[in-house]
């Protein structure tokens, strides 16, 4: 008998302590949004708008970031702060992932290429919002991991591949837009033929050591290139044998 009350109180502690940490990410996660967007409209003037759109900001929510970090960073999921998932990579900030899809202008059904999977958060984001997603990790780990857990949170409708993303995903392009998650001195010359006239690029450049900028490049109907520089960013750098 006493044996089964302890079991039972076991489980009891259990229930309640798992109940608090519920409550406790919840109340994280709606003060998180409510930060990105009170930072989104004090940074007005650099981004070119005032505020999410209402699709933006669904995905956002309704995407759940705990479970694209390790078990170790759960706690701080929400955080608005990049966090480590290994082998020398970051999951993004969330206002920064905000800010990269908003300048995306996402519209369901749109092709969009990614470069550098990492956990597979924004590929996430970017199905959510009804796009076609093909997205490429160079460390094969990660690639594997985003894989994984894009299935298990119900986005295995995402293409993804283990290689080099800096050349795109050719036999899938043109495409209506590019997220580029990894700094880079320069733009990739082959994503910027891989664009579709009226498609649109966000890609961070800037060295490692060096201040980085987040780049908005557009391609128009006649297939001329503009860029505009959004603001100061800072990602991790881009690999690969260049």
């Amino acid at each position: 008998m006493r044996s089964a009350i302890c079991v039972a109180f076991t489980l009891a502690v259990s229930a309640i302590g798992l109940a608090v940490a519920d409550s406790s990410l919840i109340a994280s996660k709606l003060a998180l949004w409510d930060d990105v967007d009170f930072q989104v409209s004090r940074l007005r003037n650099e981004l070119g708008f005032h505020r999410l759109s209402p699709q933006v900001r669904e995905a956002l929510r309704d995407v759940p970031r705990e479970e694209f970090v390790p078990q170790d960073q759960r706690p701080a999921a929400y955080r608005n702060r990049p966090l480590p998932i290994g082998y020398g990579q970051t999951i993004s900030q969330p206002l920064i992932v905000a800010i990269m899809t908003e300048l995306l202008q996402i519209r369901p059904r749109q092709r969009v290429f990614e470069l550098g999977t990492g956990s597979g958060y924004q590929a996430a984001i970017l199905d959510r919002l009804g796009a076609e997603v093909y997205s490429v990790e160079i460390v094969p780990q990660l690639g594997d991991r985003a894989r994984q857990t894009l299935d298990r949170t119900g986005r295995g409708a995402v293409k993804t591949r283990v290689g080099d993303g800096y050349f795109g995903w050719e036999s899938a392009a043109p495409f209506d837009a590019i997220v580029v998650t990894a700094a880079t001195d320069h733009i990739p010359p082959p994503l910027l033929q891989q664009i579709k006239p009226g498609g649109r690029m966000v890609i961070p450049v800037g060295g490692r050591y060096l201040t980085q900028t987040l780049v908005l490049v557009t391609r128009d109907s006649k297939g001329g290139i503009r860029t505009r520089e959004i603001m100061p960013v800072t990602f991790v750098p881009l690999t690969g044998d260049r």
